[in-house]
C-alpha cells in the first residue's frame, strides 16, 4: 500500500524554488495526489500559485525510496503560500481542506506522517506570543479528525536568511517563532524539529531557493527515519543531493520524460515516436 504524506503550512512547503536550478525528479514510486488521483510526482507538486515550484516534499520522497527499496510514496499537496496560522485554525478552510484530502488519499493509502512548515507570516508584530498554543490546537485537532493520534509531526524552522531584503525583511521575529518550533517539538509527543541553518533564499529574501529545497527534504526525512531532531546541517548535503539525480530511470519514467517534453514542445511527435519506439524494442 501507499505510505502518503501530508503537505501543510505556507509558501516554502508548496514550494518557490526555481524549477529550472535544479535536476527534476522522477520516479514512478513517489506519487502526488491531484484531481482524486494518484500519479506520477511531477514537481511542483503544491499547486497552490503559478509560482509553484520545487519544494522540500520531492527529495524528502525520493530519500525515502532510496531507502525503503519496496515502498511506494504519496504526496498530499495542501500548503497554501502566505497563510498564518490563524487561518490553518480548525474552524478554517485550509484546516478543512487538508482534512479532506488527507481522508481520501487514506481510502487506498496509508497515512504516515505530516510534513509542516509556516511561520514566515507570524514573523512580525508578537505573534510569536500565542504561536504555540495555537499550533498545539492545529495539531491536535488535524491528529484526531484522521483518527492518528501518534502519527509523526516534521515541522521545519524558518530561515536564516529573513528579516534582511525583499518580501522576508518584514520577517524580523523569526527567530522568535524558531523557538516555539523547537519548543513545540521538544515537548509534544512524535514531533521533530528540522533547522534552516546555512539555507538559501531566492532573491525575493523569502522563498527557499531550489538547492535549499532538496537539502531541506533531505533534512526532514533524516528526522522522520531516525525519529530525531534535525539542529544542524547533515553530511555531505552537496553529495546527497546530487546522489538522489543520479538514479537510473525505469522505462515507465523514461516513457513519462519523453511524454512531457512532447507536450511542452520539447521536441516533436515524430521525435517523441521514435524514440518510444526505441525504448519498446529495447
Amino acid at each position: 500500500m501507499v505510505k502518503s504524506f501530508l503537505m501543510a503550512g505556507q509558501s516554502n512547503m508548496a514550494g518557490r524554488g526555481f524549477i529550472h536550478d535544479v535536476s527534476p525528479i522522477y520516479n514512478e514510486r513517489i506519487q502526488m495526489l491531484r484531481n482524486g488521483r494518484w500519479q506520477m510526482m511531477t514537481e511542483p507538486i503544491n499547486y497552490d500559485r503559478p509560482v509553484a515550484g520545487i519544494s522540500p516534499a520531492g527529495s524528502f520522497a525520493e530519500a525515502w525510496c532510496c531507502q525503503y527499496q519496496e515502498d511506494t510514496i504519496g504526496l498530499i499537496p495542501c500548503a497554501e503560500g502566505g497563510s498564518s496560522l490563524d487561518e490553518w485554525a480548525v474552524d478554517q478552510p485550509l484546516f478543512r481542506h487538508a482534512v479532506t484530502e488527507a481522508e481520501f488519499a487514506m481510502q487506498n493509502s496509508e497515512l504516515t506522517g505530516i510534513l509542516w512548515h509556516q511561520g514566515e507570516s507570524d514573523s512580525l508584530n508578537g505573534h510569536y506570543k500565542d504561536y504555540y498554543n495555537k499550533l498545539y490546537s492545529i495539531i491536535e485537532a488535524l491528529r484526531k479528525e484522521l483518527h492518528a493520534p501518534d502519527i509523526p509531526l516534521i515541522i521545519g524552522g524558518l530561515g536564516e536568511y529573513l528579516g534582511a531584503e525583499g518580501f522576508g525583511k518584514h520577517c524580523t521575529e523569526y527567530p522568535l517563532i524558531n523557538k516555539e518550533l523547537q519548543r513545540f517539538a521538544l515537548n509534544e509527543a512524535n514531533c521533530y524539529f528540522v533547522t534552516a541553518s546555512g539555507l538559501t533564499s531566492n532573491p525575493d529574501g523569502i522563498h527557499m531557493d531550489a538547492i535549499s529545497q532538496r537539502k531541506f527534504g533531505l533534512r526532514y526525512f533524516e528526522a522522520f527515519h531516525n525519529k530525531q531532531h534535525v539542529w544542524k546541517p547533515l553530511m555531505n548535503e552537496e553529495e546527497r543531493v546530487n546522489h538522489i539525480h543520479e538514479r537510473t530511470h525505469t522505462k515507465t519514467e523514461k516513457m513519462y520524460i519523453k511524454s512531457m517534453e512532447l507536450v511542452s514542445g520539447k521536441i516533436s511527435y515524430d521525435t517523441f515516436e521514435s524514440e518510444v519506439t526505441q525504448m519498446n524494442k529495447g
